[in-house]
């Protein structure tokens, strides 16, 4: 071999050994790669629930008048959920007490109990809802006794009505939500105590009411 080509191959094999030793160098000492990170779920609103409520029922939507009347009960229900849209349906009863005037005499709701659907979305773990649905309702009509001056219970009876509104409810850890809901109750055509005989009149009322619902 030539003088000439002995340096072309020294010149050659040097410059392959300077390559790799720069390429392991830059192996050697390249960032390593970020830990992969899995970010939180949504909250999931599924499942079954059940629960405690109390509030005030009045005839006039301000619940600080004088016509209102404690309103306290338990629901069960069950959520469905499509992506941010959560809909179900719920169970509940109630017991009011709550006294109206009417012609003749007065009337007390008592006992309530409700079938609701409810709708709405949510936003992580609140969820904002309207709600719709059917009651029944016991009444038990009051009227003066003559010369006196003392009321007497008419028979009770039970009315169907329908309820409409919405609220809000947030989740907390442990399983355990709070709620704030308004009700709209419509109750047409209530038969009523008038002197000696009986009228009809329409008692509608809104309950404004919070309560506590537990997940399971």
């Amino acid at each position: 071999m030539s003088l000439i080509k002995r340096k072309i191959f020294f010149v050659g094999v040097s410059t392959l050994m300077v390559c790799g030793a720069s390429a392991a160098d830059l192996a050697d000492h390249s960032v390593p790669s970020a830990p992969s990170y899995d970010a939180p779920g949504t909250f999931s609103w599924v499942g079954a629930y059940a629960g405690l409520h109390g509030g005030v029922a009045a005839s006039k939507f301000n619940p600080f008048n004088n016509d209102r009347a404690p309103a306290v009960g338990a629901q069960v229900g069950y959520n469905f959920q499509a992506g941010s849209g959560v809909f179900g349906a719920e169970l509940e009863g109630s017991y009011m007490n709550n006294e109206v005037r009417v012609p003749g005499g007065r009337v007390e709701s008592r006992f309530r109990g409700a079938a609701k659907a409810k709708a709405g979305l949510g936003f992580d773990r609140t969820f904002v809802y309207g709600t719709a649905g059917v009651t029944t309702t016991e009444f038990e009509g009051r009227r003066l006794v003559s010369g006196s001056d003392k009321w007497k219970s008419g028979p009770d009876s039970w009315k169907q009505g329908y309820l409409f509104g919405g609220g809000v409810e947030h989740a907390f850890a442990g399983g355990v939500s709070a709620k704030i809901e308004y009700n709209y109750v419509i109750n047409n055509a209530v038969r009523t105590p008038s002197g000696g005989t009986s009228s009809k009149s329409d008692l509608n009322d809104n309950v404004i009411k919070a309560g506590l619902n537990f997940r399971f």
